[in-house]
């Protein structure tokens, strides 16, 4: 970050909820920097070196955190993946003895999952170092959201203006909290989408619109987000079938014909074919952005580092 930058003003990024839309626009402004930088031959920096950077993730991931192990690691940090499947964890320690242990290492920066809404906020009270969400319970993922941002403002121009269907299990999205927040903030219209047993309570109080009709939601819209079925997180029936899940809430060709007719397909990962979407849709590389996500997957954890 460039001295003449306002410095951000946060210790920790904890979530997307109480940022400014500057504090946003600045991170989105120097991910892309890093997008050019990601394609040259010599990808690695030295803005991090002598740095520890510790990634504690309590639920299992393979993208956040190889993301951030190659952001950590691009930058010049020194990483540690920390395996909570045989730490001291699973023999009964506490999260907030765990902080304590960990801090006593002093390490630079925390990269922190964890699958109970507001254990990374309790954890960054106990020790001196940056905290990084990267996603608690059914809270939020802001770094997910950041990512979204930047696929979106690098597709479309922009994020002002634009009609965003979020679709699928918004009861249990973390991504689509942290989504929603920022869309509001960045002065887009969102909409939400789902069964009445898959959408919170209160979900229009969210600064969104709510729709248990596909084809009406994604009326006119300019982006179309999908979500995961979250089942690992279900504890009963809130669908009948996947097969009549598909069939009123997968996005096909069908019901994405409402839709603009440049509108931008998009799903934060993993992706479950023939529940939530359809292959071919997809598969589609002049609709999906599925695949540029994945390159870019890692761009929206350098800028929260640096910060």
């Amino acid at each position: 970050m460039s001295s003449a930058e306002a410095p951000f003003p946060h210790t920790h990024l904890l979530g997307i909820e109480g940022l400014k839309e500057a504090e946003i626009t600045q991170i989105l402004d120097l991910a892309d920097q890093y997008v050019e930088q990601n394609r040259r031959t010599n990808k690695k920096k030295d803005l991090l070196e002598g740095l520890t950077q510790i990634n504690l993730f309590f639920e299992n991931s393979t993208r956040t955190r190889m993301s951030f192990e190659l952001a950590g690691k691009r930058l010049g940090a020194d990483v540690i993946n920390m395996s909570t499947s045989t730490s001291s964890i699973k023999k009964g320690e506490t999260l907030i003895d765990t902080a304590s242990t960990l801090n006593a290492m002093r390490p630079d920066l925390l990269v922190v999952r964890h699958g109970s809404s507001g254990a990374v906020k309790l954890l960054s009270r106990k020790v001196d170092c940056a905290v990084l969400n990267a996603g608690d319970g059914k809270h939020e993922h802001p770094t997910q959201a950041l990512l979204d941002a930047l696929t979106i403002r690098r597709r479309k121009g922009r994020l002002a203006r634009l009609s965003v269907a979020i679709c699928g299990d918004v009861l249990h999205s973390r991504v689509a909290r942290s989504n929603i927040h920022l869309l509001n903030i960045m002065g887009a219209r969102v909409r939400l989408i789902g069964p009445p047993t898959l959408m919170p309570t209160g979900a229009d109080k969210l600064g969104a619109e709510v729709f248990h009709d596909m084809e009406e939601g994604l009326k006119d819209c300019d982006i179309v987000m999908m979500l995961r079925l979250q089942t690992e997180r279900m504890h009963g029936a809130y669908f009948p079938t996947i097969s009549e899940y598909f069939s009123l809430y997968g996005l096909d060709y069908e019901k994405l014909a409402v839709a603009k007719e440049d509108a931008l397909i998009m799903h934060p990962g993993p992706m479950n074919r023939g529940v939530e979407i359809d292959a071919a849709v997809a598969d589609d590389l002049t609709r999906s952005a599925y695949r540029n996500k994945l390159k870019w997957g890692w761009l929206c954890e350098w800028p929260a580092l640096i910060c």
